[in-house]
């Protein structure tokens, strides 16, 4: 059975920077839950970040917040703990929160703190990406849906 990585505050834990969480209450998910498929990870937490915690954007390789503290080493350590993760438990799908400096898939905050989007992806998602895990956001479920059913269908072909 193929396991999903999955941001831990999308599943109601709150671990978000201001201490709340980003519960996603969906179908799929609750599925995947009664299947036992759903891995729970929050990268910033496993990078030693606390909760709550100053609000961090990506810029360029660095991850600064917005009193200009450098925190990228925090966001590496998690993503490579998130990568570590996935690759002990064979999973090849994660759901990660989109927009965040560590796990946003498409777009993240351009690093000025003023809620403007720029393409790109978080630490972490770049990471699990770049090691051939298929990284999917909270829109995305449909996409995951199918992603797993080829996963499956090549396992048993």
């Amino acid at each position: 059975m193929e396991k999903i990585l999955i941001s831990s505050c999308l599943l109601g834990q709150a671990v978000r920077y201001d201490g709340g969480h980003n519960l996603l209450q969906d179908e799929w998910i609750q599925r995947w839950q009664r299947e036992g498929r759903i891995v729970a990870f929050c990268p910033e937490c496993a990078g030693g970040l606390p909760t709550p915690r100053p609000a961090a954007e990506r810029v360029g390789e660095v991850v600064l917040t917005a009193q200009g503290e450098d925190v990228t080493a925090a966001f590496q350590l998690g993503a490579q703990k998130a990568l570590a993760l996935a690759q002990d438990q064979g999973i090849k799908i994660a759901i990660l929160k989109a927009r965040s400096p560590s796990c946003g898939n498409q777009h993240i905050y351009d690093g000025t703190f003023s809620k403007r989007l720029i393409a790109g992806q978080g630490i972490t998602a770049e990471l699990l990406q770049a090691a051939g895990v298929s990284v999917f956001n909270e829109t995305e479920l449909a996409q995951v849906a199918t992603r797993l059913v080829q996963l499956e269908a090549e396992s048993a072909g």
